[in-house]
């Protein structure tokens, strides 16, 4: 029993002994390891340093101009993007708003289909009337926010006069504008063609709308003359009906002398002066033609009209009246040479006909001798004692180039009592 106690103490000291040497063999491998690979045995590290410490002398990091240029290229991507995400909006909004006014018409459409398919007994004889008044559009101020918020302070009554300037018609600008004031008008708006307009109507507390950039147009608007103005103003006003206002658009070459919103009808689409000089000219006329070699026929009756001045109307928010916008402004944009007036007046009187569709827009002629234009005042009224009495509402030196003279002297003799302010000009331009 000793002897196998002694054997059993003896192989426990044994074994101590072996795991105490294993353990001093793997302290010792352990700090061979350590002292000859400081960062580990499977580190990278090492070499990323000797990398680092032989290329900090170097200048560029090539590595580092390649992930500037990759964020360049990223940057640039971004931008192209997000023009290219502009452009789509405004192309979605342009579609919306298209559909929106489409929708706008098929329902004034039905509303007048209905009212002119409901059967109804005729009247007594001369009691009949027809439907004349086109109803107006429903006011879509998301069409332009900004403008909106300029007719809410400036309008009256969903009215307002607008007139176009550049720079060019500067001078004409302030006589319009200073008369305008002086008949105490409160409703008008100068549309700033450039900044000099912008800069200059501020400067004398005058309203001014200014739209947003458009490279298509901006260059007329800016150094166009007056046919090429004159073109613009159909796209322009578009925005006006659309928000649901009525715009009496005028040329600057106007002396208004009264408040013209006391003049008006309202009962059509558009309300214009005429060019006319008389009765006849102005309102409509029955012209024969005479052709001898038709003999017995040889007398041809005819209906004639002298052209409305597409200088000085009035224009209600309705179906009609835009589509009569967008028909001249798309073939002004078409036909180059084309006069925006008699444009306007071709689409406003021609009738449906084989392969065209007629505009249905009601019309009226305003009073030749209130809203004047200036071969009616040099020819006629200035040697008619009677008509010199007349006070008209505005003039529209249309007739004559030498406007601003002739403008300064309607004011003379109309508001300055200046009898004979309007002598020394010639009836017609020389």
């Amino acid at each position: 029993m000793a002897v196998g106690r002694r054997d059993k103490n003896l192989q426990s000291s044994v074994r101590g002994s072996r795991i105490l040497a294993a353990i001093a063999i793997g302290v010792g491998v352990g700090c061979v390891f350590a002292f000859l690979f400081p960062h580990g045995f499977f580190s990278t590290n090492q070499k990323t340093q000797i990398h680092t410490v032989s290329d900090s002398n170097s200048e560029v990091d090539p590595a580092s101009c390649e992930s500037t240029e990759k964020i360049d290229l990223l940057k640039s991507d971004i931008r192209r993007l997000s023009d290219k995400n502009v452009e789509l909006k405004r192309q979605v909004r342009d579609l919306n708003e298209k559909l929106r006014l489409a929708e706008q018409g098929n329902q004034h459409a039905r509303e007048q289909v209905m009212v002119l398919s409901e059967p109804h007994k005729a009247g007594p004889f001369g009691t009949v009337k027809s439907l004349r008044t086109n109803p107006a559009v429903i006011p879509d101020e998301t069409v332009n926010p900004r403008l909106a918020k300029i007719l809410t302070e400036v309008a009256v009554r969903k009215e307002i006069i607008v007139a176009l300037a550049n720079s060019n018609v500067k001078s004409m600008l302030e006589l319009w504008f200073t008369n305008i004031k002086k008949v105490g008008i409160p409703n008008y708006l100068v549309v700033a063609l450039d900044d000099e307009i912008l800069e200059f109507c501020k400067a004398n507390d005058v309203p001014v709308y200014q739209r947003d950039r458009d490279e298509s147009i901006d260059s007329i608007g800016k150094g166009g003359g007056n046919h090429a103005v004159s073109g613009l103003k159909f796209r322009i006003l578009r925005e006006f009906l659309q928000l649901g206002y009525s715009v009496l658009l005028s040329d600057v070459d106007i002396v208004f002398l009264q408040n013209p919103f006391d003049h008006l009808h309202r009962d059509s689409d558009v309300e214009s002066m005429s060019d006319g000089h008389n009765n006849m000219t102005a309102y409509g006329f029955n012209d024969v033609f005479d052709e001898p070699a038709m003999g017995w026929a040889r007398y041809a009756h005819t209906m004639r009209i002298w052209v409305y001045n597409s200088g000085f109307f009035y224009i209600r928010p309705t179906i009609p009246a835009i589509e009569l916008l967008d028909r001249v402004a798309g073939r002004l944009a078409r036909e180059a040479n084309s006069w925006d007036q008699a444009v306007f007046n071709e689409e406003l009187f021609f009738p449906s006909h084989p392969g065209y569709i007629g505009l249905h827009a009601s019309k009226r002629t305003m009073d030749f001798y209130l809203f004047m234009n200036s071969k009616v005042l040099f020819k006629t009224v200035r040697k008619d004692d009677t008509l010199k009495k007349i006070k008209p509402v505005i003039v529209h030196v249309n007739y004559h180039p030498d406007k601003y003279p002739r403008m300064l002297a309607v004011v003379d003799f109309y508001l300055n009592g200046k009898q004979d302010a309007l002598e020394p000009f010639p009836d017609g331009s020389q």
